[in-house]
């Protein structure tokens, strides 16, 4: 049974996954396209983030910065929504009647990793939708990959070619980044969350404290964000990878995925798009961390 806090949660999620996609996408276009151009041949399609960039406007406008946007839209608002609803709901059933207000690792970590293999389910195929559509372009000089008119195309090409399963490709490495990933993340966000309000001196006025609500959101955000993927950006490159490839009958493991392009090119390969991974990572995460926290005090949930 969810609780009305609880529901609370889910629709403030549901906000700050809006906030992310709307904050972040045109970056995420940039580091998709450098991971799946980039680690195909030795020749490199792309110099940088910003020769990726330049390429993209030059040849399709900022719409090109946005495309697969609208699976973006759906998959990560509904991610976010139970990102944050399932982790508050987990952290709560771990916690018991504790009422230890600093940050237990005990329960965070196993929550924030349990919270990513659900949503998992939900991103495998729908940024599976957003990578294929991100990777095809004008400029594209890969002319193996199919051209999909719409994320809806997409889906049902991919359907009709490599049937049902086609759609959930690279899913176990999407939950070991997602359950890695989060682990991080939340241990990140809670502890910085904790340590700056107990050392903040707290202001007088409701719109001081906003202010300062808002700054340490974007802060936490941020950091947190950051440090996702600077943990998990090698499971992402070969997520990247494995979902785009044009062959259905490549591998689909991970490991052997990241060794072949650590052979071909190095570490760096392993960490293809770190420049706007992380570029993206800060704003995009604080801009959804002071959605959540500004939508959830507006519906009156209180927070630790």
């Amino acid at each position: 049974m969810v609780s009305g806090d609880a529901a609370k949660e889910y629709v403030a999620g549901f906000a700050a996954g809006i906030a992310m996609v709307i904050t972040g996408h045109p970056f995420d276009t940039v580091k998709v396209k450098l991971q799946a151009h980039n680690t195909k041949t030795q020749v490199k399609e792309y110099r940088n983030a910003l020769h990726c960039t330049s390429r993209i406007i030059s040849t399709e406008g900022v719409k090109g910065l946005y495309r697969g946007a609208t699976s973006s839209f759906i998959g990560i608002a509904l991610e976010s929504s139970l990102f944050f609803g399932i982790y508050s709901q987990t952290k709560q059933l771990l916690q018991g009647e504790s009422q230890i207000s600093k940050p237990q690792l005990q329960v965070i970590i196993p929550s924030g990793a349990f919270v990513g293999a659900v949503i998992s389910l939900i991103l495998g195929p729908s940024e599976l939708v957003k990578c294929r559509m991100q990777v095809q372009g004008k400029d594209s000089a890969l002319s193996s990959y199919v051209r999909y008119n719409s994320p809806l195309d997409c889906a049902i090409k991919t359907i009709k070619n490599e049937g049902i399963k086609g759609m959930f490709r690279g899913g176990l490495t999407t939950l070991l980044r997602e359950s890695i990933g989060n682990a991080v993340f939340f241990t990140t966000y809670e502890s910085s969350r904790y340590y700056m309000h107990s050392n903040l001196n707290h202001p007088q006025g409701q719109a001081s404290k906003l202010l300062q609500d808002a700054g340490i959101g974007i802060i936490t955000g941020g950091i947190s964000g950051m440090a996702f993927w600077a943990t998990v950006l090698p499971l992402d490159v070969a997520k990247t990878v494995i979902q785009t490839n044009p062959d259905a009958k490549s591998s689909r493991n991970p490991m052997l995925t990241l060794y072949s392009i650590y052979r071909r090119f190095g570490l760096r390969g392993c960490y293809a798009g770190l420049g706007p991974t992380l570029a993206r990572a800060f704003p995009a995460n604080a801009a959804a961390i002071v959605t959540l926290e500004l939508i959830a005090k507006m519906l009156g949930v209180k927070r630790d």
